[in-house]
């Protein structure tokens, strides 16, 4: 958590003639909405104005969080992100460690004059103005959530907040069974249901949105998934073509990597995806017990994340990128079959 002085320098700078900008990380997922509306919604109950700006868009599943047609989504307007991000006083970075997570944006915040205020849970943040960071708490929207009770605020999370707060940690936590998911994460989750937060109606319109796209193409890669290792680790993977073929759309392979990792005995699951508009092979990896994708990801693929959590990118072939996927693997001692 940020020291006491740095609190006290926090909330010098929340006051309403400050303009204040919350970023979050290029394709932003459950927990980086969830925790930028959160906290945008909090500030509004204190009585300032926050924008929210995203290198890119978001999935349809997660535009149903209060004020989330307010988003800025930079990809479409580049002049009034800029100009925003350029005229802060304040930048909240959100789940995200490093300005080159976020695009052509991270460019826009190395150039700003604002204080820049770091809130994440990834490992080797690079260095802000404040930094909260904390590699063990399982969602940045939690971190909100800290942040808020230290800055003797909890009167003020209101059902907007709760809403979007829950959110994120239930999309972080895949749904609270992954092992980062504690008893605080718990006892908070209580504390916003009383506030508000519907579980059954959160849950209803983040994952109970399928589309025909989807479900194609997840019997697509359900059909051919490859278990190697002595069955310890799961390939899946999807083609560009095949992205095209079946109309994919933002957030329909979104948890795909998990159905790899359910399998009995499987203790590591890569899903790698063409990307569908430049030549990149995107990676997402997941693990179980001590299996620690992040250095993995780290050393191989340019990428990064959790232990347990990670991505990555190649720009071979994606029948190239799987080769060389399964040559590292017999490399690493952590994953011998």
């Amino acid at each position: 958590m940020f020291t006491p002085a740095e609190l006290l320098d926090i909330n010098t700078l929340l006051k309403p003639e400050n303009k204040i900008v919350i970023l979050t990380h290029y394709n932003p997922d459950g927990d980086a909405i969830g925790s930028s509306l959160g906290l945008k919604h909090y500030l509004k109950a204190k009585g300032i104005e926050a924008e929210v700006i995203v290198p890119n868009d978001f999935p349809k599943f997660l535009k149903w969080m209060p004020e989330s047609k307010k988003v800025i989504i930079a990809e479409y307007k580049k002049k009034l992100a800029s100009d925003l991000i350029a005229d802060a006083d304040v930048i909240f970075c959100l789940d995200f460690n490093s300005p080159s997570r976020i695009g052509l944006v991270g460019d826009w915040l190395i150039k700003a004059g604002a204080k820049k205020i770091l809130i994440d849970h990834h490992q080797q943040p690079e260095p802000f103005d404040y930094v909260y960071s904390d590699t063990v708490i399982p969602a940045t929207s939690q971190m909100i959530y800290h942040f808020i009770e230290v800055m003797d605020d909890e009167k003020l999370v209101n059902q907007d907040v709760a809403e979007c707060l829950y959110t994120g940690i239930m999309t972080d936590t895949g749904g609270f069974r992954f092992r980062s998911t504690s008893a605080a994460t718990h006892r908070i989750i209580a504390n916003l249901i009383e506030r508000g937060a519907d579980p059954a109606m959160i849950t209803s319109n983040t994952w109970d949105t399928n589309t025909v796209s989807r479900l194609h193409l997840l019997a697509l890669i359900l059909g051919r998934i490859e278990v190697v290792n002595n069955g310890k680790v799961a390939v899946l993977s999807l083609t560009r073509k095949e992205l095209k073929e079946y109309g994919f759309q933002k957030g329909d392979t979104e948890g795909f990597v998990n159905y790899g990792l359910s399998i009995a005995g499987v203790k590591m699951a890569a899903f790698f995806m063409e990307d569908l508009y430049e030549d990149f092979i995107k990676i997402s990896f997941r693990s179980k017990d001590d299996v620690d994708v992040n250095q993995f990801s780290r050393k191989y693929f340019n990428g990064g994340g959790h232990i347990n959590a990670a991505g990555g990118k190649s720009y071979d072939s994606l029948a190239g990128t799987i080769e060389n996927f399964k040559n590292y693997l017999e490399k690493e001692e952590f994953i011998q079959p």
